[in-house]
């Protein structure tokens, strides 16, 4: 259950379209995890999703994770591309409307999301319980395994392109998931960068074959999950979809400690069911014991080895964007610059004019919190916004500011810094202005909020340099 207070200083941001909010969630949340037997019919899948999520409903559960391969199971590549569809299709819709009529979220753990007709996506998508999406995993690591002796002839990439990014983890009621599918299990890289960039829970929704899954399956999804200290939660694919396919099944929840908490039936002919679900409680407190009886993650030894990701370019922003500031939220409408680890909006009180605030995308407390590669471009960011608003305000020194932590000024326990243009005499003591900054958003030195329209049009205006 999510509770929300709002204080004085969220109500005025609510009245100026900030959006403020205060939420603490409760440390537990119940999930369901899902195995299935889909075939072609996506009508008769469909189904099933909306019968696993009605008894998943029933039981209270925040979240359902589907498996991979949700809509269909084609039994060959030109009948898998022409089931294939685009996210504006009639089945996605159908699943936002499970998802918003039930309060419920939904991981659609593969989807053929179809681009066009050369272009088709093993997507992992997650839907909120208002029925919108929230976030587009595209599968970066494609089944292309050929093994005679065992009767696998599997050859992902005649049917889909490979996705190009890994995502940051996504915030939902059950924690930050980081977002993975199938046989990206099988590389611990994707893993260890996602609990870099603060995953409490990783997922593998799969459709494992019958053999590989004997051997492989229970033994990768504890691993991911002990190297990690984070959940696993893998839904599954189960039984003999066509003449040519059986999936393994065994869809489970792992604790940090490597320990099954729910799981769902190996395949067996026996098995009279081609579906089941299980539910576990999600646990961050247990989690944060684990990580902090034994800190695996602080005892990396950057110095001799590190793992990171390639940064792509600026990224688009939608003004219709909302962006976490610790317990405050940001319109899109006053962000000028995003990139994959942080991003610049306009400030709401400013010490001196063109006085804005570059924050990371992942809320954390403190510097020493952040990844070397949120480090590097948040930083990289503060020297790129510094020029623009030394341009745009024709001056030539700036001062540049990290209160790091309560006792240096900082008010919100997000890492963010401030950029402020200085131009001569602008205070009668040049280092007045850390004073002005320690007090300026206080409880007792409240400046009125500038108007979100001048600040959305402040944004607008520094865009422009950037583009």
């Amino acid at each position: 259950m999510i509770v929300i207070k709002f204080t004085k200083e969220c109500m005025r941001n609510i009245c100026c379209s900030l959006v403020s909010k205060r939420m603490s969630s409760t440390s537990k949340c119940k999930v369901a995890v899902c195995q299935f037997t889909a075939t072609n019919d996506k009508s008769e899948n469909l189904t099933t999703v909306q019968n696993l999520v009605s008894d998943a409903v029933r039981e209270k559960a925040r979240m359902v994770f589907l498996p991979e391969a949700s809509d269909y199971m084609a039994s060959d590549k030109n009948e898998s591309k022409s089931l294939s569809e685009s996210l504006d299709g009639p089945l996605m819709k159908a699943y936002k409307e499970i998802a918003a009529q039930n309060k419920i979220w939904l991981s659609i753990g593969g989807f053929h999301e179809k681009i066009d007709d050369n272009t088709i996506y093993n997507s992992h998508i997650i839907i909120d319980d208002v029925g919108e999406i929230k976030t587009i995993y595209r599968k970066v690591h494609l089944f292309d395994v050929t093994i005679p002796e065992k009767k696998i002839f599997l050859r992902e990439s005649d049917i889909n392109v490979s996705g190009s990014q890994i995502l940051p983890p996504i915030d939902t009621p059950a924690g930050a998931l980081g977002l993975a599918i199938c046989y990206d299990l099988r590389f611990p890289e994707l893993s260890t960068l996602q609990t870099k960039l603060g995953a409490n829970i990783l997922t593998y929704p799969s459709a494992f074959t019958s053999s590989t899954g004997r051997a492989h399956w229970e033994v990768l999804l504890r691993a991911r999950a002990i190297e990690n200290q984070c959940y696993v939660i893998a839904a599954a694919q189960y039984g003999r979809h066509n003449k040519k396919r059986v999936s393994y099944g065994h869809a489970m929840i792992v604790d940090p400690w490597g320990n099954i908490k729910a799981e769902c039936p190996k395949y067996s002919e026996e098995m009279e069911t081609n579906q089941s679900i299980a539910f576990a409680e999600i646990d961050c407190e247990y989690m944060n014991k684990i990580r902090q009886e034994m800190p695996v993650q602080q005892h990396r030894r950057n110095d001799l080895y590190n793992l990171s990701m390639v940064l792509s370019k600026k990224k688009h922003i939608d003004d219709n964007d909302i962006f976490s500031f610790a317990d405050k939220k940001i319109l899109g409408s006053t962000v000028f610059y995003r990139s994959d680890y942080c991003y610049a909006f306009t400030n709401i009180r400013c010490v001196v004019p063109g006085h804005v605030l570059i924050a990371t995308l992942r809320s954390a407390p403190r510097l020493v919190d952040l990844t070397q590669e949120e480090i590097a471009d948040l930083f990289q960011t503060a020297v790129a916004v510094q020029r623009i608003m030394e341009m745009e305000h024709n001056t030539v020194s700036s001062t540049i500011c990290v209160q790091d932590g309560h006792f240096a000024g900082q008010t919100v326990p997000h890492v963010h810094v401030h950029i402020l243009p200085r131009k001569k005499g602008d205070f009668e003591r040049n280092d007045d202005v850390y004073t002005h900054l320690a007090n300026h958003d206080k409880e007792e030195n409240l400046q009125p909020v500038r108007p979100l329209e001048e600040m959305c049009k402040e944004a607008c205006k520094l865009r422009k340099y950037l583009n």
